[in-house]
């Protein structure tokens, strides 16, 4: 292909797209790039492997770091396990991207999006998302795109498009909006609580930015001859479809429009009437049947049409009656339960949260600042993590068996979701220096876990004594659409997930939303849909909210007795080496004098952890003396070191002594220092001059009685 550059201009920052430069024998392939940011994504795709009842799709991100200058640390010096940071930019590229292929396609196509040059200001997600769907134009593979993603940033009043990392950090808002010609397709968000209809305009903003995205793609396929694919699906089989709805269509109808709350009585029935209805009947047809011979030729289609028809029926109940299968309203939340405390102080909080089937347990542990999560092998300017939230979906929460693995990348995303609604809340490392881990175990599913998790994970950290400046609810709403009609659904259970058109989870405080993220199943939604998505999502989180207040209503004053007790002093960062010593003998020592961990940090600011507040702060003490300024006239209770024939050395603070002239020993006339003071005798002492190469000259004279008692408690460190 001949090579083939456009440039695309709007709020003063551009993309380029290059096409025909690089990956010669990809199916597509395209360099997009904004700054100094070059991202190359290349789609290819390999006829279809027999027995393929799905779409076989993999989106890969990669990172190389010498796309930043960088050598990969450790003893292979090469990149390996992607860190997560690249398995969520992989998921958010599949997201927009999955549901454009038609459903009945079964191709393995293979998306790879590759950071080749990266600068501090430019982002290159959003750009990989956009530059996927053009991959894919050029690889000419059936797709209902193009597809394009921008991010959108809040600056004081002002929305802008694609900020730097730097405006992403100090902004209020960081949106990741994704779209097609039909509408919305897909939106990632973290926001400071801000309200419903500042998060609608930002969409809308963002939504604008993509269509100038799109427009540029259509312009792109026109100029170099490339046609978009519309492959034909393939013929449906439509004497099965008929057969399978002949035969259990009104019992499927009965089953859906019983409103049993219990997802196991539902799924139950249904299993029966596919067994005994349809499955049975098959097999009692003769050899030679069509019918027969079909479904034995493709034995998955069987199950595939069932639940197919059961789609149908239950989409068709909702749309026609606004009835769902558990007999709930469109907008009406399942019942809620709340506990915190459920497991030993051991844990240093925990919080169970049940809404429906549904059921979390998160657990909250304090840490030191030792203990954040450090982010040096990939290409994110932050260097570290001070909240960390992991997510975990055994198979028993499904009644299911299956191997216990690496956590996938469904978990590391519901993980991340639950930690960005709750990253707005937590109070500053200057007020609550702890790092704050919270592990979200999922018990049981039956849809909305993350949002299950937000909440489980706020009562965890109240129960744990973490000040939370507001707590945070999440509830998510789905989408029934039929052509023009269409009903969204408040609390969406598995069932209506799985085979419903939408997954819109909403998080938010009293105050506004903290953390959002729409996935669909369609081409393409409406800012009106939504709109009224979010509004309708509101409502349902107060309510949420409510019932988690009224099981713990503010986080608890007192700390876990097992949570390490933190304890803080700046000294001057030049006064670091010290601190540590030679080989760190110092810092070594004063960690087993008194047990205690610290962390020194660039800026001079020590942080010391204990089990035992006594302990951090006799370290604290310690370090204090340490460092603190000297001046003349000040009394400190210090240890005689050594003896010279006309005075006596003083350790007053580590690593820091003074001499007493032998005239400043006693009131009264000493002959021989021996006399008055031995080696290793506690002594108080007064600086009585610091001279110009800073000697200390100490005396024993002249020493107030309140000054000694002073000394003496600071140096007991009570």
């Amino acid at each position: 292909m001949q090579e083939y550059d456009k440039s695309i201009f709007f709020d003063g920052r551009d993309i380029r797209l290059k096409i025909g430069l690089l990956a010669p024998q990809a199916g597509g392939a395209v360099l997009i790039e904004s700054g100094d940011t070059s991202v190359l994504v290349t789609a290819t795709s390999a006829p279809s492997r027999e027995g393929i009842d799905f779409l076989p799709l993999t989106v890969d991100y990669e990172e190389r770091l010498y796309a930043a200058g960088r050598v990969p640390g450790g003893f292979l010096r090469r990149e390996g396990r992607p860190p997560e940071r690249v398995i969520l930019i992989s998921r958010l590229i599949d997201r927009p991207l999955r549901p454009l292929f038609p459903n009945w396609l079964r191709n393995d196509i293979q998306v790879v999006a590759t950071t080749m040059s990266m600068d501090e200001d430019v982002p290159p997600d959003v750009l990989a998302v956009t530059g996927a769907s053009l991959a894919v134009l050029l690889a000419k593979i059936p797709f209902q795109g193009p597809m394009a993603a921008v991010r959108v940033g809040l600056m004081g009043d002002d929305f802008i498009i694609n900020p730097t990392f730097k405006e992403i950090e100090r902004g209020d808002l960081d949106l990741v909006v994704a779209g097609t010609p039909d509408g919305v397709v897909m939106v990632e968000a973290r926001s400071n609580q801000l309200p419903e209809q500042d998060i609608i305009e930002a969409i809308d903003f963002g939504y604008e930015a993509v269509r100038d995205l799109i427009s540029a793609q259509l312009e792109i396929i026109k100029d170099l001859g490339v046609e978009i694919v519309q492959a034909k699906p393939p013929e449906v089989n439509q004497p099965l479809i008929e057969f399978v709805s002949q035969n259990a269509a009104e019992s499927v109808k009965n089953v859906l429009s019983q409103y049993h709350p219990d997802k196991n009585v539902r799924d139950a029935a249904l299993d029966e009437i596919q067994k005994n209805q349809v499955e049975n009947v098959v097999a009692n047809l003769p050899e030679d049947d069509s019918l027969r011979v079909f479904i034995k030729e493709q034995p998955k289609v069987l199950a595939n049409t069932f639940k197919d028809l059961t789609k149908k029926l239950m989409r068709r109940q909702i749309i026609e009656e606004g009835i769902r299968v558990d007999g709930r309203k469109l907008d009406e939340v399942r019942p809620i339960s709340c506990k915190v405390g459920v497991l030993p102080k051991r844990v240093h909080g925990c919080g169970l949260f049940n809404r429906g089937l549904t059921q979390v347990l998160s657990i909250a542990t304090l840490g030191t600042p030792g203990d954040a999560q450090a982010l040096a092998d990939d290409l994110n300017p932050e260097a570290q993590k001070r909240y960390i939230h992991h997510y975990n979906f055994p198979p028993y929460s499904v009644g299911e068996t299956r191997p216990l693995r690496s956590p996938g990348r469904r978990e590391i995303g519901h993980g991340a979701l639950a930690e960005r609604a709750l990253i707005p809340v937590l109070p500053s490392q200057s007020d609550f220096p702890y790092v704050l881990r919270v592990v979200s175990e999922v018990l049981s599913s039956n849809g909305s876990t993350s949002m299950g998790s937000v909440c489980a994970s706020t009562l965890a950290l109240m129960d744990a004594g973490v000040p939370l400046t507001k707590p945070v609810s999440g509830a998510a709403m789905g989408l029934i659409k039929d052509n023009d009609e269409f009903r969204i659904l408040t609390d969406i259970q598995g069932i209506e997930d799985f085979l419903g058109d939408m997954d819109f989870k909403v998080a938010g405080t009293d105050t506004g939303i903290t953390a959002l993220q729409m996935d669909m199943k369609i081409t393409g939604l409406s800012m009106a849909v939504v709109a009224e998505a979010i509004n309708q999502a509101k409502p349902a989180r107060m309510h949420i909210l409510e019932k988690m207040l009224s099981t713990l209503a503010e986080p608890r004053l007192e700390l876990s007795p097992y949570a390490p007790r933190l304890v803080s002093i700046k000294i001057d960062p030049d006064m670091i080496g010290l601190v540590i010593g030679p080989s760190g003998r110092t810092i070594k020592g004063i960690t087993e004098q008194t047990g205690a961990k610290i962390d020194i940090e660039d800026d001079g600011t020590v942080t010391i952890s204990a089990l035992q507040s006594d302990k951090a702060e006799q370290a604290r003490q310690m370090i204090y003396n340490m460092t603190r300024k000297l001046n003349e006239g000040d009394v400190y209770l210090g240890k005689i070191t050594r003896i010279i024939q006309i005075g006596a050395f003083v350790e007053i603070l580590p690593g820091k002594e003074g001499m007493v002239h032998i005239s400043q020993l006693s009131e009264s006339r000493v002959s021989r220092v021996e006399d008055e003071v031995a080696v290793g005798d506690e002594v108080l002492v007064k600086i009585r001059e610091i001279d110009n190469k800073g000697r200390l000259n100490l005396t024993r004279l002249g020493i107030h009685p309140d000054e000694a008692a002073a000394a003496r408690k600071t140096d007991s460190g009570t």
